[in-house]
């Protein structure tokens, strides 16, 4: 029984093997090549969560996991509800921790879709919707008014991902995030990976949310990227995008 070692080991061990992993560059590539590759076969939307489509890498999706245990939130902030799934994920785990509200803001709201998640009605009981542009004031003010001061606020920016509309919501939405609690911009892979002729979209390299992310961060001191999660995720569309307010 001697090789049994304690979870402190365990976990040291762990980040000591992730740093070691980000040093190795063929594999990183080899990694970001995977995800380009495949997304040609739609292998971020195969996913789903509680019968919902769910847009996003799976691993991602752990590392979101372990930032609502670690910090336990009151509100979780989305912005970009697609089909519904990451709002059934994120009310899932404050069902479990004993949190209050996913925020799920977008532009346009499709009824099938409330009549789809009120289906499950203990979990759309912690769900709030909100229609509208995420940077407009009076989308600013619904959310302020349902957090009321809770600083205990996780924010998952996924909406529009062009470079002056990220930078507005990373502005507008970190001033709801308290001490120890994160704000992660989804999707800065876009700047390190070519132009989707595949997929067109109005952003790209130079003009995405990596790009708001740094000159978010040139700016506002208070935030740090969370280098431990980057450092263990090697697909990940959020590269340098888990950013947490420091004390």
């Amino acid at each position: 029984m001697s090789n049994i070692i304690s979870k402190k080991q365990f976990l040291a061990l762990n980040q000591k093997a992730a740093k070691e992993m980000q040093r190795n560059d063929r594999l990183l590539s080899k990694a970001k090549n995977v995800l380009i590759k495949a997304d040609r076969y739609r292998w971020l939307h195969q996913n789903s969560w509680m019968g919902e489509p769910l847009l996003n890498l799976p691993q991602d999706m752990f590392a979101l996991q372990e930032i609502i245990y670690k910090t336990r939130p009151d509100y979780i902030i989305e912005t970009g509800v697609a089909w519904g799934g990451s709002l059934f994920f994120s009310a899932s785990l404050l069902e479990l921790i004993g949190g209050k509200k996913v925020i799920g803001i977008d532009i346009f709201i499709p009824n099938n879709l409330q009549s789809r998640l009120a289906k499950n009605a203990r979990l759309f009981s912690r769900i709030k919707l909100v229609t509208g542009s995420s940077t407009s004031c009076g989308t600013i003010q619904q959310v302020r008014k349902i957090i009321g001061r809770s600083k205990k606020v996780v924010v998952i920016l996924d909406s529009f991902h062009t470079h002056d509309h990220v930078l507005k919501e990373l502005i507008s939405y970190s001033r709801f995030v308290g001490e120890g609690f994160y704000l992660i911009c989804g999707d800065t892979i876009v700047e390190s990976i070519p132009a989707q002729g595949h997929r067109p979209r109005p952003w790209g390299p130079g003009n995405n949310p990596a790009t708001a992310l740094q000159e978010f961060l040139k700016t506002n001191k208070r935030f740090a990227v969370d280098r431990d999660i980057d450092e263990k995720l090697l697909f990940t569309c959020h590269p340098g995008g888990y950013i947490y307010a420091k004390s």
